[in-house]
């Protein structure tokens, strides 16, 4: 590689580790997961640098590349198991909903979703992608993610509602 590109792709690893870092850790729940996550999008940006430059959006295509080693096959197995309960903080910024839900309440309830399923979620609400652009990074249909949203969504409500329930003295059913 020319220094010129070395130096390019040393701005670029720069500028997008802190974001594909909170994104794999948002969808993975994992620190050392969404690490070797990024690191391995990122290994792999660097031996294909040109053709990353070329794309019409370099970010946007390593990131799918990062999504894609978090949902990857050979890490299938990893999101049934036992995560730390502790979120780290990565800089995201306060908002007024935080003091309507506890977001440690809502981080645990995303970690018990299914991996693509939590993917399309943060995908939307953190990374405020379209359903266009989410379809894109998956490598699915636009389709398909409004039904992995729909079904994601469903499921948060039905164990909050259940919940709801218990702390009220219904029946959780």
């Amino acid at each position: 590689m020319r220094q010129a590109d070395e130096d390019d792709y040393e701005a670029f690893y720069v500028s997008v580790w802190p974001r594909l870092f909170r994104l794999t850790y948002a969808i993975s729940g994992d620190v050392g997961r969404a690490e070797d996550a990024v690191q391995s999008a990122m290994a792999k940006a660097y031996g294909a640098w040109r053709r990353v430059t070329s794309a019409d959006h370099p970010e946007a295509y390593v990131r799918r590349m990062a999504v894609n080693e978090v949902l990857s096959v050979r890490r299938r197995g990893w999101w049934r198991a036992e995560r730390a309960g502790h979120v780290p903080d990565v800089g995201v910024a306060g908002s007024a909903e935080q003091d309507v839900v506890d977001r440690s309440e809502l981080w645990e309830a995303l970690l018990r979703l299914a991996p693509r399923q939590r993917a399309v979620l943060v995908l939307r609400y953190y990374e405020d992608l379209s359903e266009h652009r989410i379809a894109e990074v998956l490598g699915c249909s636009p389709g398909t993610v409004k039904s992995q949203a729909s079904d994601a969504l469903a499921t948060l409500r039905r164990r909050y509602q259940a919940a709801d329930d218990l702390v009220r003295g219904g029946d959780p059913s």
